[in-house]
């Protein structure tokens, strides 16, 4: 057959064992399914930043790809469908017109409430977010529908570190949809002291508040995968546990893998 003899027997020698390649490859599957398991949202970059911070493992997110494509392992977040735009606010156009690029805290501000279910009952979620860092400034959650307090208590939190118009010169941009209390005469009569200039997204169109979006997609998806957020005993503490741990723990792709917290204390803030 034209095989040389010591390749033959070295071959057979080696018959049915895995080389040291493959044996790396098998523990790497093994870890990549155990940190699915604990995190089903995550996709293969993050799943791949989670392993390289409690192992001694060097690799490429194409190995990983490679290894999670081959064990079947996925994000199970959903995926997100394009909508078409609708029309200008007569109350407050949109200053940012898609120029997200804050080089400080407190420039641009995103606000929206968003939907869950816990045990069969309708929650409420208002969210404030630092654009900067993507920092979770203030939260709410309410059972009651149409409650507007979460959204006046998300506002004063803003107060609270935002100085009045004669106090400070660097206005905080503070972006969101239009909805009825964003749009409301008490809503903007409450901040009118305070150096907050209000941007609105054009109707219907979430694409022009696309990071607060993006967020209430695939934070609620972490919270139901991962946090079990549906059978949740104590819905107020686990969202509380959950933004701390948001702000100072979970790696963002976005910030370099970095958390909230410490993107904005590297850079001197």
């Amino acid at each position: 057959m034209g095989v040389n003899r010591s390749s033959y027997y070295k071959w057979k020698k080696k018959k049915g064992n895995l080389n040291r390649y493959e044996q790396v490859r098998n523990i790497l599957t093994d870890l990549l399914k155990k940190a699915h398991f604990k995190n089903p949202s995550y996709g293969y970059h993050r799943l791949a930043k989670s392993i390289s911070k409690f192992t001694d493992f060097k690799f490429s997110d194409n190995l990983i790809h490679k290894c999670c494509k081959e064990a079947g392992i996925h994000s199970k977040a959903r995926k997100c469908t394009y909508k078409k735009h609708g029309n200008e606010s007569l109350k407050f156009p949109n200053i940012i017109n898609g120029n997200w690029n804050a080089n400080r805290p407190l420039q641009i501000v995103v606000s929206d409430m968003t939907i869950f279910k816990n045990k069969g009952n309708r929650w409420e979620w208002t969210i404030l977010l630092d654009t900067f860092n993507n920092e979770i400034l203030a939260h709410k959650a309410t059972p009651i529908a149409g409650d507007t307090k979460p959204y006046y208590y998300c506002l004063e939190q803003l107060k609270q570190l935002v100085r009045k118009k004669e106090e400070q010169t660097s206005p905080v941009v503070l972006h969101t949809d239009q909805g009825a209390v964003y749009s409301s005469r008490a809503f903007c009569q409450a901040h009118k002291d305070y150096n907050i200039y209000r941007s609105m997204s054009r109707e219907g169109t979430p694409t022009d508040n696309p990071i607060i979006e993006a967020l209430n997609g695939w934070i609620k998806e972490e919270l139901f995968l991962d946090f079990n957020l549906s059978t949740a005993e104590d819905v107020p503490s686990l969202l509380n546990n959950y933004v701390e741990y948001f702000n100072y723990e979970r790696a963002a792709a976005a910030l370099n893998y970095k958390s909230p917290v410490q993107y904005k204390t590297e850079l001197g803030f």
